[in-house]
């Protein structure tokens, strides 16, 4: 009877999802429901309380989009954005897959998705629009190259930091496992988009752009890229993999960051050894930052002003989203769905990758996340992992890429909604054109991912 009225609870959380009510307040609702229909509702607080003030998300992901804010006012972001595109000027027949791959680049230091739209967009959307193309094949192009998943192979990214949390490892760890899959969804994702933009672009003729357009695009094609501008915003995700694994090249001194133990016999404090990667994370933005502040003088006396907006930004749309995902993803535990799952895939060990991708991909397309996706079903896996003994961070990355796969495909995700206002279209029609191509990568990625799936 149990499962019967969490199952309502979680059908009624769905619809209400989308009716487009908030996010965050669904989610945390239907996880206080959750948990009162187990006789636990205390839990569901004690999640909310924890995770409002977990250090391992709150100082990365404020610290990472204060300074993305800074990047913004000091037109480090911009700069980077021209660099890149600037080989693709006078390359009209890749135009399409070049705007991808600028998107999936910045995307990497920029965690938000969102973010990267704005900082591209205002680059790629006149440029790709005076190239002739349509404003549905401009804006899918800016969708899908700042959501596919460069975030992925940031440290920083709350994905990883979920996945690195549930199995007590380091988040640089998880960058290795999801690289491989992450080029493999990115070299099948591109190539079928293009195909298909270039296919809907032969249908319908060629309009010229508005006077206002050209002189856009005649403005850009003008920009002077100043290169310690261009490189500032890869400063962070460079200290952080020279100081991560593989690499270990910068090994950083752990008393810079986390109090010493008092006698020298002493072991490091537990909550010493789980905040330390987080806080290396927060200091290398902030070391962002100050370059990114060096970088333009004049307006210096406004970088503290940006930061803390990003960083007020990241916890009222990132990290509450998080919480809410937290105690939704605990009232489903409590109530024995998380077992269930578990018992299918011990059953039927071959399921657990494909449902590592299936699952994750649905939920992100209904609320439009990837982090809060991410952060309610990953630990479901984590045991059904362990029992077929399989690398439960090489499934953390099946998860990952799904949810963000599923976030791209959402007509209610940010990013689609600023992609759409950006290139005047209608988000659904976006949604349609980068769908196929998504669905058939991630079907691509789920193969690649069973075959080469490590052993414990």
């Amino acid at each position: 009877m149990i499962w019967v009225l969490g199952l309502l609870i979680i059908a009624a959380a769905v619809y209400a999802i989308a009716r487009q009510f908030d996010v965050r307040l669904v989610l945390t609702v239907a996880g206080l429901a959750l948990g009162a229909l187990a006789g636990q509702p205390m839990a569901i607080v004690r999640t909310f309380l924890a995770t409002f003030s977990n250090e391992r998300f709150v100082i990365p992901l404020c610290t990472a989009m204060g300074f993305a804010y800074v990047l913004r006012l000091t037109e480090c972001d911009r700069h980077l954005v021209q660099l890149l595109v600037k080989p693709l000027r006078r390359a009209r027949p890749i135009l399409i897959p070049g705007a991808v791959l600028v998107g999936f680049l910045v995307n990497i230091p920029v965690v938000s998705q969102t973010s990267t739209a704005v900082a591209i967009g205002a680059v790629l959307v006149p440029l790709l629009r005076a190239a002739g193309f349509s404003a549905v094949t401009t804006g899918a192009a800016l969708l899908l190259g700042s959501s596919l998943g460069g975030e992925l192979l940031n440290p920083a990214a709350p994905e990883l930091l979920t996945v690195a949390e549930a199995l007590k490892i380091q988040s640089a760890d998880c960058v290795e496992h999801v690289l491989p899959l992450l080029l493999v969804q990115l070299a099948v994702a591109t190539p079928v988009f293009w195909f298909l933009c270039a296919r809907a672009e032969s249908q319908e003729p060629m309009k010229e752009e508005t006077p206002a357009k050209e002189e856009k695009c005649d403005a850009e094609l003008g920009f002077r890229v100043n290169l310690f501008k261009a490189l500032v915003p890869l400063v962070p995700v460079t200290l952080l993999f020279l100081a991560g694994p593989p690499l270990k090249l910068v090994q950083v001194p752990r008393d810079w960051f986390v109090e010493p133990p008092k006698t020298v016999d002493a072991a490091p404090a537990p909550r010493g050894a789980e905040v330390f990667e987080s806080r290396q994370i927060g200091a290398a933005m902030l070391v962002g930052v100050v370059l990114a502040a060096m970088s333009a003088p004049r307006k210096l006396r406004d970088v503290a002003t940006s930061f803390f907006e990003g960083a007020g930004y990241a916890f009222a749309r990132i990290i509450g989203i998080i919480v809410a995902a937290s105690c939704f993803g605990e009232g489903i535990k409590r109530i024995g769905l998380a077992t269930a799952i578990g018992f299918l895939i011990d059953a039927a060990p071959i399921l657990l990758i494909p449902v590592a991708g299936v699952l994750p991909m649905a939920f992100g397309w209904l609320c439009g996340s990837g982090m809060a996706t991410t952060q309610a079903l990953f630990e479901f896996f984590v045991a059904p992992a362990k029992a077929v003994q399989i690398d439960a961070a090489h499934v953390g990355a099946v998860v990952s890429i799904a949810s963000a796969a599923g976030r791209t495909m959402s007509p209610v995700a940010a990013v689609t909604l600023m992609s759409a206002a950006l290139t005047e279209t209608n988000p659904l029609l976006l949604v349609r054109r980068v769908a196929v191509p998504l669905l058939i990568a991630m079907a691509i990625t789920v193969i690649v991912a069973i075959f080469t799936a490590p052993s414990r």
